[in-house]
């Protein structure tokens, strides 16, 4: 069976986009073939900075063949309907059509459409026009002689005033190589803006431009390795992560690692050489985030550690990812790159030390610091009350950022009892909470918000738990991220997560579908975090006093527990709509996920499941439930019996829930399982007297009643 190699080569594609670009042409392509009748045995993507390839292998040579029956309008329908028909099948007289029978319908028109396949080259042709010209790239441009206006030129090439191809950038060549293994391959020739998909490809920019001629895949993956090109970023990464590690080694250092950084690397070069720099040791004064942040942001290098060196502390030396083999052994590229890091690095002491400097306006920000008690004799304190007075906007329906401090520090207040934080300290904290947004090292780095908070705190004699909370209110940042390190950071992370999720519903800007521009989700789901990780007891209706967010937050809690393991149905059996302690919710779903597989815990769905279920059948009737157990009516010792267990057994569970103890309560309810067994063994339910029906009714009723203390068990599937 066939094999098929494409390539879409480039000017260089920002390293960000080339995985999902290249995922991207993978679906589109594939699915265009599928949807054309073809099948293929596999396929991988590969991408460098300036091309897209995919290898797909074992195509069919052509499409089968299809046959489609059209059902059309009886026979006897009227001659407009009829000619709608043929219009539809492609038929020329009503004569070229059969006619079936239907018992109940009579007879009617049927179309026989035989489609013939096609030759994959066929449709591969047809195909990738389409999706070049459609291709989803986050941001396009468009160039050449199709983009200019009808008789302007350029160079020489008049415009074509016609809709030209976007891509990401200039598109250069295409090649499209279709055969099998063992027989000589073909070009398909589709075009598309001048460019016709040939057999031609190029290596790289520098170390070898000459064209490359392809055939099949293998050969192109050995020529374009011969041409100073490595097809496969995976490899690539994988190589510049260890020889990045070996150079370290060898110089007595630690990498640090960075799993994103290496990813953008390694769609920088398609020929990786790894080289070590090294920049002035009075740098290292500045703290180890800015450092990293400066040479990873603005020269894409890697910092390093002295090995065994366990404090946070970096050496003054770099690791950079060069796209070029050297001839001097890659000198002059570290020596160019390193002029730019200490740059770099001059600019960030130059943010660190103004941050630590008193602000050259502070006779204006008197009346701040007034509102917040802050002290302007020092340099963190100083900007919040810059942060305030110069009312920088929050959102424009939620106000100003000094208003929402004012928002957190108020439902801290309410918090602090509840966590058993010190309130002073988070008061403290609450206040100093966002004053780093007003740094020059967060404003060259919004990343470091909170952590540059926390440092500059600790210069300015904060205490350190006010100090952590300061860095961590932001936290967890997602699934992975880590909790609060005290009681103070976590107050003030659940005030900030609170405050944003309930004016952000307040103003109905909710998550839609897979949209959440203001990572509401993340904000629910640390709160969830929060409270069940370090089992807090908060109830938050009281607190959001929204319903609606509730729900939200239910909704977080499940993907919270799935991913911990739980059931689906012991979820729902007990979240009730208006339970608003998740902590308590989740220490229930665990009690019954270990009780339900006991023998307790079969009695427990065996006994109460089928009284349950013919409850909800009556009343879904409509019949009679009567409004509580009447002794008078209850005339057989099977139903006295289970009267009497019904009673014992909900008392029991009602003292154990009040204690929290979840399983003690289901034991107790799981006892009613031989005396629900009697009753329906011996007891009519439906009786001929109203009034008693009504009452055996209600017994049911009462086992429902008591079992919804602990879980709705009707939900759980047996």
């Amino acid at each position: 069976m066939p094999d098929l190699l494409l390539e879409l080569r480039s000017e260089e594609i920002p390293a960000r986009m080339q995985r999902k670009a290249a995922g991207d042409l993978r679906k589109l392509v594939t699915d265009a073939l599928v949807d054309a009748g073809l099948t293929y045995e596999g396929v991988r993507e590969y991408w460098t900075p300036r091309r897209l390839t995919l290898d797909i292998r074992g195509l069919n040579a052509r499409s089968a063949d299809q046959r489609e029956e059209i059902k059309g309008p009886s026979t006897k329908a009227p001659e407009q309907a009829i000619a709608g028909f043929l219009r539809k099948a492609g038929l020329a007289d009503i004569s070229q059509a059969q006619v079936a029978s239907d018992p109940k319908k009579g007879d009617f028109y049927v179309a026989v459409v035989s489609k013939p396949g096609r030759a994959a080259e066929e449709i591969i042709e047809a195909v990738m026009p389409g999706i070049i010209r459609s291709f989803p790239w986050p941001k396009s441009m468009r160039w050449g002689a199709a983009s200019m206006p009808k008789g302007a030129s350029f160079g020489g090439i008049e415009g074509k005033g016609s809709e030209s191809l976007r891509w990401v950038r200039p598109l250069q060549s295409i090649v499209c190589m279709f055969g099998t293994e063992h027989e000589e391959t073909k070009v398909i020739p589709f075009q598309i803006d001048g460019i016709t998909a040939g057999n031609v490809t190029y290596g790289h920019r520098f170390h070898a431009p000459e064209a490359i001629t392809v055939r099949r895949f293998d050969d192109y993956v050995s020529n374009l390795e011969k041409a100073k090109v490595m097809l496969d970023a995976d490899r690539r990464k994988d190589m510049i992560l260890h020889d990045a590690r070996d150079i370290a080694f060898a110089n007595g250092l630690d990498l640090v690692e960075d799993e994103g950084l290496l990813e953008e690397v390694s769609g920088l070069v398609e020929w990786p050489h790894v080289l070590l720099g090294t920049f002035e040791q009075d740098y290292l004064e500045i703290p180890a985030e800015i450092i990293r942040l400066t040479i990873k942001t603005n020269q894409k290098c890697f910092v390093t550690r002295r090995q065994g060196a366990d404090d946070g502390s970096l050496s003054n030396h770099f690791i950079l990812i060069s796209n070029i083999e050297a001839k001097d052994g890659g000198k002059e590229i570290v020596h160019g790159n390193g002029k730019v890091v200490r740059a770099r690095l001059s600019d960030a002491r130059h943010f660190w030390t103004r941050d630590q400097g008193d602000l050259p306006d502070l006779a204006t920000l008197e009346a701040s610091a007034q509102k917040f008690g802050l002290d302007l004799k020092k340099p963190l304190d100083q900007r919040m009350a810059k942060l305030d007075a110069l009312n920088v906007t929050f959102h424009a329906k939620l106000g100003s950022q000094g208003e929402r401090v004012t928002r957190i520090r108020a439902l801290a207040k309410e918090l602090a009892p509840i966590t058993g934080a010190d309130p002073v300290l988070v008061d403290r904290a609450a206040v100093l909470a966002k004053a780093d947004l007003r740094t020059e090292a967060v404003g060259e780095f919004p990343e470091l918000q909170g952590l540059m908070g926390r440092r500059y705190a600790l210069l300015q004699g904060e205490d350190a738990s006010v100090a952590a909370a300061i860095e961590d209110h932001w936290k967890p940042n997602g699934p992975s991220d880590r909790l609060p390190e005290d009681k103070v950071g976590l107050t003030l992370a659940l005030a900030d997560k609170l405050d944003t999720l309930v004016g952000f519903w307040a103003i109905d800007e909710k998550p839609t579908g897979s949209k959440d521009p203001y990572a509401l989700r993340r904000a629910a789901l640390g709160v969830v975090r929060i409270l069940l990780e370090r089992k807090v007891r908060l109830p938050l209706l009281a607190v959001t006093k929204d319903a609606d967010l509730l729900s939200f937050f239910h909704d977080r809690l499940k993907v919270y527990l799935r991913d911990l393991g739980a059931r689906h149905d012991i979820i729902d059996a007990v979240l009730t709509p208006d339970a608003d302690d998740l902590l308590l919710v989740a220490r229930r779903a665990e009690a019954l996920t270990a009780f339900i597989t006991s023998e307790d815990g079969k009695n427990l769905l065996a006994g109460t499941k089928r009284a349950t279920q013919l409850l909800a059948a009556e009343e879904k009737k409509g019949t009679v439930v009567a409004d509580g157990v009447s002794e008078a009516l209850l005339t057989l010792d099977a139903e006295k019996a289970l009267w009497a267990a019904i009673s014992q057994a909900s008392n029991e569970a009602s003292d154990a829930v009040a204690k929290e103890d979840f399983r003690s309560a289901m034991e107790a309810l799981s006892k009613l399982r031989a005396p629900v067994d009697t009753f329906f063994g011996d007891v009519l339910v439906n009786d001929e007297d109203a009034a008693i029906r009504a009452n055996r009714l209600a017994l049911l009723k009462a086992i429902r009643e008591a079992t919804a203390t602990v879980a709705d068990f009707s939900r759980i599937v047996s």
